[in-house]
């Protein structure tokens, strides 16, 4: 830890520094990264040694300032390791092993290693402490067998985060322990699911008798729930707290499709409504944004807590009014969408027009309500968790797992 909170002018002199001996208009992705990792750029509030400096998570608004200042290549996060950098990093620094923070954290920032998570199931999706995917201890080993869905970015991760039942005597939120998987193990297969877009972003996942060494676990045995607590939080905080600039993002393009739009389609009155839902949005757009700000700012050191999915469930529901009024704007247009089944990673800079780029972005914003949790799941929480009101009735909550009934 630094002996004193670090001065936003120092800051801005390690950032000079850092581009002094790699600039990211001269050097590749690998790079910059790792040497940004190492002058403590990456993550400000990590600890020294692990990517930070061990000051407030706010100041790291400075570093991206100072960058863009001087730099026109500039790497966004989300796009180069979402689910690594947005939820694994936080993991590995608070429940990894020793030997976890020194060989992973950096290649999870430099995009080195990409990762994913496997939580999700067929029969535990909103519930993910029903899941049944069982690890049994043999030797110096876990043989873990089961299957896993809606993993993003499986068929490209090196790692995965992977929550199982060690104890099935246990009542369902203390008999799981949260693994490190290589998914390049023997056992482990990847099958793709195709989406609405014509895209294979999402997997699923087959574990038949895949072994995982005895020390790649994240916490103690049993105390998995920990673990992906963690990763829960950051990933909402992740997903939700990503922050544009004024007018940018998805309101900035659908604004563009407003000023862009054919005049002759719409009747006078129309028009006037559908100007009105697009200043609306803007405006929303803007408090999210300035409010998502302004609590990264505030921000202390330490993980997330549930108020990360206040944030969450407000970008998922805006960004599908978003989409829905650029179908709007586009009329008639929106009406085709041509797309093959490519397995492959999303690129929106293959998109040549806002066009295809609108139509693709309403089909994927379907996903924005359930992926990181559903949104009916965020407005559980905030209601139990940030406004105190009573939980939902749970019988199963003290029974142990082998015990809850269940669907074939």
């Amino acid at each position: 830890m630094p002996k004193h909170e670090i001065t936003e002018t120092e800051l801005r002199g390690r950032v000079g520094k850092l581009l002094e001996e790699a600039h990211p208009d001269k050097v590749d992705q690998f790079t910059f990264r790792g040497k940004q990792f190492d002058h403590g750029l990456a993550w400000v509030h990590f600890p020294e040694g692990y990517g930070g400096l061990g000051i407030s998570p706010g100041m790291q608004a400075v570093v991206m300032d100072e960058l863009n200042r001087h730099a026109k290549t500039m790497y966004d996060d989300m796009a180069i390791n979402a689910i690594g950098i947005g939820m694994c990093a936080p993991t590995v620094l608070t429940h990894g092993t020793q030997w976890m923070k020194d060989n992973l954290l950096r290649r999870i920032f430099t995009g080195e290693d990409i990762w994913c998570q496997l939580f999700s199931e067929p029969g535990a999706g909103s519930d993910v402490a029903g899941l049944a995917t069982r690890a049994v201890r043999e030797g110096d080993y876990w043989v873990l067998n089961g299957q896993k869905v809606w993993t993003s970015l499986a068929h490209v991760s090196k790692w995965g985060m992977l929550l199982a039942r060690s104890n099935p005597d246990a009542p369902k939120h203390a008999g799981m322990s949260y693994f490190l998987l290589d998914m390049q193990s023997p056992g482990v297969e990847v099958r793709p699911l195709h989406q609405i877009t014509g895209e294979a972003e999402f997997n699923e996942v087959f574990l038949n008798d895949v072994k995982i060494p005895a020390d790649r676990v994240f916490g103690r045995e049993g105390e998995g729930w920990k673990g992906a607590i963690t990763t829960l939080m950051n990933e909402r905080t992740a997903i939700g707290g990503a922050v544009s600039r004024p007018g940018g993002g998805a309101i900035g393009l659908l604004v563009d499709l407003w000023k862009s739009r054919d005049r002759k389609r719409f009747m006078p009155e129309a028009e006037i409504v559908l100007r009105d839902r697009v200043v609306r949005l803007y405006i929303e757009s803007e408090l999210l944004r300035m409010t998502v700000q302004r609590a990264k700012v505030a921000r202390k050191a330490g993980n997330p807590g549930p108020e990360g999915s206040v944030a969450k469930l407000a970008q998922a529901e805006l960004n599908k009014r978003i989409w829905e009024c650029a179908m709007d704007v586009l009329g008639a247009d929106s009406l085709t969408y041509e797309a093959g089944y490519e397995r492959r990673r999303p690129n929106f800079k293959s998109r040549e027009t806002r066009l295809a780029l609108a139509k693709y972005q309403f089909l994927r914003a379907r996903a924005n309500s359930i992926e990181g949790g559903t949104s009916e799941v965020m407005r559980n929480i905030l209601g139990e968790r940030v406004l105190g009101l009573p939980g939902e009735p749970r019988s199963d909550k003290d029974v142990p797992w082998k015990d809850i009934p269940r669907s074939a």
